[in-house]
């Protein structure tokens, strides 16, 4: 149910942006698609195409135009991975819980950096989703290097004083915050039960966290995980999925990015000698 109520939003979006576009089979066709090809494998979308093929036989759609402006980056540009940028804007807009999987070198860490600083620069210009974009910022920790009391924070049993952890920490100064900079926290570490089913309420759609002190904070999550092999069904239904692969960068992106560095190293010794 999760999954159909979204790309019956994206259905909404899609057709808020384009009243005349055939609401049966045009919108319908995008919506299944944009809801489901992020979080497919390069293999696994051979398959998709057909069985959508099938679903929309008479129906060729055409490619999609998106704008965005050039940030200031070391990186190299490259098709599949502003395409995975894209796919994660999209995602954000219909889930406020999401994960990016896949392997070291597939380009998680980056995109979402990547697609941060577009939005920047982007700020107060129209969206493809309706509205204007705005800023962002982001907050990067390791759930896995710290205990749940100091993640979630804690009661002290002899004192009975609560301890502020450093999530709930992050998100009651972002909840008080009066500017209009999205906030996206990402929690970069294994997504195993033993930390994330007391965030289910959160993934839920009434994004509510409920600390031990009896606070109820909304909030928005990231996750940044290699695999989900040891994620539990109930939260991998509740997140919107972003499969990243090493093979859509390949090997050029990263040795264009290296000449790139050596050409300004060499520069600033010359300017140095």
């Amino acid at each position: 149910m999760r999954a159909v109520k979204t790309v019956i939003s994206t259905a909404g979006n899609l057709k808020r942006e384009n009243p005349t576009m055939d609401e049966v089979n045009l919108i319908c066709l995008r919506a299944i698609r944009d809801a489901n090809v992020p979080k497919f494998l390069k293999d696994d979308l051979t398959l998709f195409s057909g069985i959508v093929s099938d679903l929309f036989p008479k129906i060729k759609e055409e490619p999609e135009k998106d704008s965005w402006s050039q940030t200031h980056s070391t990186l190299s540009p490259s098709a599949g991975f502003v395409t995975k940028c894209i796919q994660l804007y999209e995602t954000t807009v219909v889930r406020h819980g999401l994960m990016l999987v896949g392997p070291t070198g597939s380009g998680k860490t980056k995109s979402y950096q990547v697609l941060a600083a577009a939005m920047t620069s982007l700020k107060g210009q129209p969206a493809a989703s309706g509205g204007n974009y705005e800023a962002v910022r982001y907050f990067v920790l390791n759930p896995k290097s710290i205990t749940m009391g100091q993640l979630y924070g804690e009661f002290n049993l002899l004192t009975h004083e609560w301890t502020d952890g450093i999530l709930s920490s992050l998100i009651r100064r972002g909840a008080a915050a009066t500017d209009t900079i999205k906030k996206w926290y990402m929690f970069d570490g294994p997504v195993d039960a033993l930390w994330i089913e007391n965030m289910n309420t959160v993934l839920d759609d009434n994004k509510k966290l409920c600390l031990s002190s009896g606070e109820i904070i909304n909030m928005t999550m990231m996750f940044e995980v290699q695999d989900l092999a040891v994620a539990s069904p109930a939260t991998v239904s509740r997140c919107g999925m972003v499969y990243l692969e090493p093979s859509i960068l390949g090997l050029e992106p990263f040795i264009e990015c290296w000449l790139e560095l050596e050409k300004e190293w060499k520069a600033e010794i010359r300017a140095k000698q």
